[in-house]
């Protein structure tokens, strides 16, 4: 045992001589090494057990709620942001007002926020990636609370093929067929098995088991993408001028389709309505400045995303009145004022027409 203590008090020694703690030299005296040792062990149990000491005891409980508070906070906070701007935005490659550009953002767009710092936000929307002033952002409450405003419910096929019925029923009368990815517009949850859909120019039920249920928000535009689109729209316009088609003719055409897939099974006024909202946006300067580019921009509307305006434009078979409605609201004939936006009634308020409320 005094073998061991000494070889202990030798270490020691040693250990002070080489400076480890901080100190040059020290000359130790037998009974001011007892001192130390003591002092040291406290400071040692001190780490140990943090709540030894009274000093400490206090800091440590101060230091464990700050941390719980942060991390709770942490935990809410959501990665949800949304545009706050009457017309667009410019997203850029570094969070810099002189740094390249990259892309648009514009009015009621969201995206996910991917980084923050010195008052500026990276952030994915669609294919965009970028930075983007937090001067023109809404985030937390505020960007949900838009979000609810501005987004729809989507409808995404799981399945290879799924039967859109004509009640929530596996023996109803089946409206039609979708194919896997393809998209519609939820009207509303029925309960876990049926959900009902806009379908055709009515409403239509698929089963809850195949389907994936998507909040969907308008997404911006990259520089690729603005620039394929006004290329492709230069093409199509130079096309028409070309051909038989007067130009225009097909813009015509192209906004009588969407209407009757909007609007077909609605009166005259209705139909005025939805090719309105159409007009309104090329008029904004905050969305495409074409009708096709309103149209067919990234989640606007749903049977534009599903390829059934598409299938409606060859077809043919559009209704005169949809014709109507369409080189009306071309004219500057409106019913809603500049309403850009309408969905099925429900939980917005702004103009009822018929089944459906414009804003």
């Amino acid at each position: 045992m005094l073998k061991s203590r000494k070889r202990y008090i030798l270490i020691i020694s040693l250990i002070l001589s080489l400076g480890i703690f901080g100190m040059s030299h020290l000359d130790v005296r037998a009974d001011s090494r007892k001192e130390y040792l003591d002092s040291l062990h406290t400071g040692i149990t001190q780490i140990v057990d943090p709540s030894a000491g009274f000093s400490n005891t206090k800091a440590v409980e101060e230091l464990t709620q700050m941390s719980e508070e942060g991390g709770s906070k942490e935990n809410e906070e959501s990665d949800l942001v949304m545009v706050n701007v009457q017309v667009a935005m410019n997203v850029r490659e570094e969070a810099s007002e002189d740094s390249e550009k990259v892309g648009v953002l514009y009015k009621d767009c969201g995206g996910r926020i991917l980084e923050r710092k010195d008052g500026w936000t990276r952030l994915k929307s669609g294919d965009l990636v970028g930075w983007a002033s937090d001067e023109y952002l809404l985030f937390g409450e505020d960007a949900e609370a838009m979000a609810n405003d501005v987004g729809n419910l989507i409808v995404t096929i799981e399945t290879e093929t799924l039967c859109v019925r004509s009640e929530p029923d596996t023996n109803a009368e089946v409206l039609g067929l979708m194919a896997q990815d393809d998209e519609l517009e939820i009207i509303e949850e029925m309960d876990e098995d049926w959900i009902s859909v806009e379908y055709g120019d009515g409403v239509g039920y698929v089963s809850a088991e195949y389907v994936d249920l998507d909040f969907h928000i308008d997404e911006g535009e990259t520089l690729i993408a603005i620039k394929k689109r006004e290329e492709a729209e230069r093409q199509a316009k130079l096309t028409a001028n070309q051909g038989a088609v007067v130009v225009g003719g097909d813009d015509t055409r192209l906004l009588a389709a969407l209407i009757y897939c909007e609007a077909g099974n609605e009166t005259y006024n209705g139909q005025l309505a939805v090719g309105a909202v159409v007009m309104n946006r090329v008029r904004s300067g905050a969305y495409p400045s074409t009708i096709s580019g309103v149209i067919f921009a990234s989640g606007q509307f749903t049977p534009a995303l599903n390829g059934k305006v598409a299938r409606v434009y060859t077809g043919g078979n559009i209704p005169e009145s949809c014709y109507q409605a369409a080189n009306a609201a071309i004219n500057g004939e409106t019913n809603v004022g500049s309403a850009t936006h309408f969905r099925r009634a429900g939980n917005h308020e702004g103009i009822m027409i018929d089944h459906q409320v414009f804003w």
